[in-house]
């Protein structure tokens, strides 16, 4: 795939000019510029997928098709301000430093420094823009900042979300929503409903289902990731009709989404069969898919009597009656692509981080799994229902998670062939700083290879997260401004 070495220089210099404050020149420089414009972006996002991730999924089950990617980089993930966020007082919060590519690789305490976490890099991934820790969609000032999904929403095209976690949670939320703390889940997941003018979101949190994905009855698990276990009973009975709701004795009305001043309601969906169903043929015009389990499609099962954290992936079964994340995304694309002008959405594989948090070696795999045949998906509805030269698709990771290595910090994972446990040693339950893997194929992706200004000894070059979305909004024609 060809581009025209100036389109590069314009981007550099246009980083320059929106970040001095230069907004109308920038944008006529866009207005004169022969733009790569892509109908579609497609970010895909494996929360907490560090580079040992990919390689032990990709020694167990064979190399992901993100490795023939044209471009392959790598990005850093650190936050604005980092630290531990207390509600109402961000004192305590400190400036990160950034990431140093000379102590990274040898001081094996420098990477537990300065880390994000997902909210802050969500906020970053969708905005360009970096903030505090546990903050969406908001900068280090409190103001808001325009996210991905409200860019497509303001030139026409169609947006929406889709994760293996609830839909609330920090990374679907900072692509949609406004918020001091990630925590606040009934807050966003009502901003998420009645605020965005999305016209798909899929994730978890059904709270009349357990872990198991088991009905609980009249025990229900919380119902905070869908805001209001009675607003929760009106989505059901009013699915695909209800424009207005009622929250603690407030009246919520749904939005617009495509402009005719008519106010669009969700149709719910939440049964294996109504997401396969949603795969092929015609659609609703908006859909909020809620599988029956409550935290994750997986990740979080009950552990079998011969399962433990080292125990190979699928060593317990899967929870029956759900979706897989390939099949939602299906399902959400045959949604957005109704849209002629195109679309964009993220996908994230969201339970990565669970399983790294609780340092589960197979579960990791297992949800890696997931998360590459979600990939395969994109790909294949790429091939078949739209081509690389109107779509983007990036692949990358939020963050690092549970300084996965094949020993003590910086052993390599070791390969012991296809469908054997590759050698792997956790050294955190949380997140590093870290950098990630960048995938990108598709219009305008060549780009990010001329953004990639620094040089990793060990990674090679590598941009900043934020620049990831910001060619986005310049493509689309809003330059960042800062």
């Amino acid at each position: 795939m060809k581009y025209e070495r100036n389109y590069a220089f314009l981007i550099l210099a246009l980083l320059l000019i929106s970040s001095t404050g230069g907004t109308s020149l920038a944008q006529k420089a866009m207005s004169q510029s022969s733009f790569p414009k892509p109908k579609n972006v497609i970010i895909m996002i494996g929360d907490g997928m560090g580079y040992n991730c990919v390689k032990a999924a990709d020694y167990f089950f064979g190399p992901m098709q993100i490795e023939s990617f044209p471009v392959k980089l790598s990005a850093a993930t650190y936050p604005a301000k980092s630290g531990e966020y207390k509600e109402k007082d961000t004192t305590k919060l400190s400036w990160s430093v950034g990431y140093n590519p000379a102590l990274a690789w040898k001081d094996s305490l420098y990477l537990k420094k300065d880390f994000t976490e997902s909210a802050a890099a969500a906020t970053a991934l969708a905005t360009g823009r970096k903030s505090y820790n546990n903050v969406i969609g908001l900068s280090v000032t409190y103001d808001t900042l325009l996210n991905l999904c409200e860019l497509a929403k303001s030139i026409g095209k169609s947006a929406g979300v889709i994760t293996s976690v609830p839909f609330s949670h920090a990374t679907p939320a900072g692509f949609v929503a406004h918020n001091r703390t990630r925590q606040h889940y009934e807050e966003l997941a009502t901003y998420m409903l009645f605020r965005s003018r999305c016209d798909l979101i899929m994730g978890c949190g059904n709270p009349e289902f357990d872990e198991n994905g088991k009905n609980t009855g009249p025990k229900w698990a919380s119902a905070k990731f869908v805001a209001d276990s009675n607003l929760w009973l009106s989505l059901k009975s009013g699915s695909g009709i209800q424009t207005s709701f009622i929250i603690n004795n407030k009246i919520y009305q749904v939005t617009d989404v495509n402009g005719d001043k008519i106010p669009d309601p969700w149709t719910l969906i939440t049964s294996e069969k109504d997401f396969r169903k949603l795969m092929y043929g015609k659609t609703p015009k908006r859909v909020l898919g809620v599988p029956e389990v409550h935290s994750t499609l997986q990740q979080s099962r009950d552990f079998g009597k011969n399962e433990t954290k080292d125990s190979p992936p699928f060593t317990t079964p899967f929870n029956p009656n759900l979706p897989t994340l390939a099949e939602m995304v299906r399902g959400g694309l045959n949604v957005l692509d109704n849209n002629p002008n195109g679309f964009f959405v993220m996908i994230e594989g969201g339970a990565v981080d669970w399983a790294n948090h609780d340092n589960q070696k197979g579960r990791m795999l297992e949800e890696m799994k997931g998360f590459s045949d979600a990939i395969d998906t994109v790909i294949a509805w790429v091939n078949k229902n739209s081509s690389w030269n109107e779509t983007l698709l990036i692949i990358t990771a939020d963050h690092e998670c549970g300084n996965l290595w094949g020993g003590p910090v910086f052993t390599p994972v070791s390969d012991n062939g296809k469908n054997k446990m590759p050698g792997l040693k956790y050294n955190s339950r949380d997140h590093t700083n870290a950098l990630v893997g960048v995938w990108a194929k598709g219009k305008g992706a060549e780009m990010y290879n001329v953004l990639a200004g620094q040089t990793d000894p060990v990674r090679g070059r590598y941009l900043d997260n934020t620049v990831i979305p910001q060619l986005i909004f310049m493509m689309w024609g809003k330059p960042v401004t800062f």
